[in-house]
């Protein structure tokens, strides 16, 4: 289960994890330790890395957003001539 308070007068948030596999966390605990840094660090730095979307991701979601769009009826080059000839 994972459980996500938010503190919105900071703007971050606080996870707790439960029923997290021994095997993970001591993984975690090992990955932190050859890096360097906390724990609670190394969790940050996964977290942020495994939800950061690829360019091909990215792309992919404009592409969708695009093929929603109804096509534009008027050309760019048309309004400005119907509005210079006003």
């Amino acid at each position: 289960m994972l459980a996500v308070l938010a503190d919105y007068a900071s703007a971050m948030a606080t996870i707790v994890i439960r029923n997290l596999d021994n095997e993970v966390a001591e993984r975690l605990r090992l990955q932190a330790r050859l890096h360097g840094v906390s724990v609670e660090e190394e969790a940050r730095r996964l977290l942020a890395e495994g939800t950061r979307l690829s360019r091909a991701e990215i792309a992919a979601r404009a592409a969708a957003i695009r093929a929603r769009q109804r096509p534009h009826r008027s050309h760019g080059v048309d309004l400005i001539r119907e509005d210079r000839e006003r």
